[in-house]
C-alpha cells in the first residue's frame, strides 16, 4: 500500500485529501505545518508528498528546498497543491525541486491521476540502475547525478527521468504532450505543457553550465531533442 503525506495548514483541505486518498486505498499521513511534516519524515519516507506553499512558520517552498538538499529525500516525489497559480509561482515551485504542481481549486480526478502517475514513476525509477552515456553526458540512475566533462551535477527525480528519456531516444523530436505521457506517465490530455518547459529550462541550466555544447535542442513547433 502506497503511503501519502499531505501537508496543508487548512484542516478542511487536509480532511478532503485524507478522505479522497484513503478511498483510493492509500495509507495517508496528515500534517498542518512543515514542522509536523518533518517529524513524520524522520520516522518514515512516504511514496508521495503533497505540499501546500502558504503555511505559517516554514513555507512549502523553503521546506521543499530543505528536503532536496538531504540525500534521503532526493527521490521523494513532491507535488505542490496550492492557491498560488501564476506562472512565476509555478516556476518557483519547480525550481525548489517539486515534481508537479496543481493549483487550487482542483479537480479530484486530476489530483488522483497526478498522484497515481507519481507513484508509478517512482516505482519504475527504483528498477533503473544502469549508468548510460551519450556524448559527454554520463547519467547515473542510482544517484540521480549526471557527470558533464568531469563535473558531477545533482538532478531532481523528474530532471533525471526527463534526461534519461531524452538520452534513450536521441535524434528524436519529442513534443511536450509526448513527454507528459512518456516521462510523467500521465494519461492523454492530463498535465500541463508548462511543466515540461520549466523542468527543461532547469535541466538545461544544470547540464550546460560546464559545456559549450547545447545538449538539448528546441525544435520550434515540435518539442525537444538530444542529438548524437
Amino acid at each position: 500500500m502506497a503511503h501519502i503525506l499531505a501537508v496543508d495548514d487548512d484542516p478542511e483541505v487536509l480532511e478532503t485529501l485524507g478522505r479522497v486518498l484513503e478511498r483510493e486505498a492509500y495509507e495517508v499521513s496528515l500534517a498542518e505545518s512543515a514542522a509536523e511534516a518533518l517529524a513524520i519524515l524522520e520516522r518514515r519516507v512516504p511514496d508521495v508528498m503533497i505540499l501546500d506553499i502558504i503555511m505559517p512558520g516554514m513555507d512549502g517552498i523553503t521546506l521543499c528546498y530543505q528536503l532536496r538538499r538531504d540525500p534521503r529525500f532526493t527521490a521523494l516525489p513532491i507535488l505542490f497543491l496550492t492557491a498560488k497559480g501564476s506562472t512565476e509561482d509555478i516556476v518557483d515551485g519547480l525550481d525548489a525541486g517539486a515534481d508537479d504542481y496543481v493549483v487550487k481549486p482542483f479537480e479530484l480526478a486530476e489530483l488522483r491521476a497526478r498522484v497515481q502517475a507519481l507513484i508509478r514513476r517512482s516505482r519504475r525509477d527504483a528498477r533503473e540502475s544502469a549508468v548510460i552515456q551519450l556524448n559527454d553526458l554520463q547519467l547515473d540512475s542510482d544517484t540521480y547525478q549526471v557527470i558533464v566533462k568531469g563535473h558531477r551535477v545533482q538532478l531532481t527525480s523528474t530532471e533525471h527521468r526527463l534526461l534519461r528519456y531524452l538520452m534513450e531516444n536521441p535524434n528524436r523530436a519529442l513534443s511536450p504532450a509526448h513527454l507528459l505521457q512518456a516521462v510523467w506517465d500521465y494519461p492523454p490530455d492530463c498535465g500541463d505543457p508548462d511543466l515540461v518547459r520549466a523542468h527543461m529550462r532547469n535541466l538545461r541550466a544544470k547540464i550546460e553550465q560546464f559545456s559549450d555544447r547545447k545538449h538539448i535542442r528546441t525544435i520550434h513547433g515540435v518539442g525537444y531533442m538530444i542529438s548524437v
